[in-house]
């Protein structure tokens, strides 16, 4: 038995590190393909970095200054989130700087505003949410203000794309204002803008939707078998609580017992198999709620 649960961790590390390095590929892919032809400012310090690229017009200094921030934060995350964290989303970052300087040179779409641009934002902002939500759902994260949103996620309860949007307004901010330095135009300004904030909205609902660890949900299911349910979800899930309410079937005059537990929508879909196998009548439904003491407890992403 110990043999197969060291087999099974082995294979779940490497196929771990697999996607984390898949989800760094595909963070580079956004930026290269995406990103860079629409001139969209990113969001934290890669936005400081990408604003910096476009006014000397020199995509190897957004690497650099990738770089220098990304090994700024990656101590922050070695301190406040914890060694496999950090270690995996520096094997992300090592990715995204790998697959730029060697992922060939494509042009899938027109980037000049009258032609395909806002194609390049709104797909540039998905993928890249979407590589952002594999790293999370595996450990890591493509850097930058993903790490200080796992920290602050797990200390106030929010989803981490909510943090992006606060790092966007800084970065969005600085590149505004590289931009009119070097142009001095006010209307390629608010037209990236327009653009910068598509971008944005696509990324971050695209993360929040794909990962889904800090969102809560409340199930509640009317069951004559409380105890086994409890029971099957405490083996997947120990560390959850639940309360018990007495009630009576108001047609059938039955006593019931109301369960009610908080969860999160990464782990709903568990408990909604627990309930259907050990108590195929039970009745159950769902909701999201807000609002739940900072004390509850989310597992920390690892």
């Amino acid at each position: 038995m110990d043999c197969k649960t060291n087999i099974s961790h082995i294979i779940n590390n490497i196929l771990g590190c697999f996607l984390c390095v898949f989800a760094g590929t595909i963070y580079a892919a956004a930026i290269k393909y995406f990103i860079f032809p629409s001139q969209v400012i990113m969001t934290g310090t890669e936005g400081i970095s990408i604003a910096t690229a476009y006014f000397f017009d020199n995509q190897n200094l957004f690497i650099w200054m990738y770089l220098f921030f990304q090994s700024v934060l990656i101590i922050f995350a070695f301190r406040k989130i914890g060694f496999r964290f950090a270690l995996k989303t520096l094997l992300v970052i090592i990715t995204v700087v790998t697959s730029l300087s060697v992922l060939p040179e494509y042009q899938f779409a027109n980037p000049e505003p009258q032609n395909e641009r806002i194609i390049l934002v709104i797909f540039g902002g998905i993928l890249a949410g979407l590589a952002k939500a594999i790293a999370f759902r595996y450990g890591s994260s493509t850097g930058d203000e993903d790490i200080p949103a796992a920290y602050f996620s797990m200390k106030h309860l929010k989803p981490v794309g909510n943090i992006a949007v606060i790092a966007a307004v800084v970065s969005t901010a600085f590149g505004m204002a590289m931009a009119f330095i070097k142009t001095n135009q006010i209307e390629p300004i608010i037209n990236t803008l327009m653009y910068t904030a598509i971008y944005i909205f696509m990324a971050t609902e695209t993360l929040n939707n794909f990962y889904r660890k800090f969102k809560l949900v409340m199930v509640n299911a009317v069951t004559k078998t409380p105890d086994k349910i409890v029971n099957g979800i405490r083996e997947i899930l120990p560390h959850r609580t639940f309360t018990q309410e007495e009630g009576t079937g108001v047609y059938s005059k039955d006593n019931v017992k109301i369960l009610r537990t908080i969860i999160t929508q990464e782990e709903l879909p568990d408990v909604v198999k627990i309930i259907e196998k050990e108590d195929k009548s039970a009745f159950f439904f769902y909701h999201d709620i807000e609002g739940v003491a900072k004390h509850y407890y989310i597992s920390p992403i690892r």
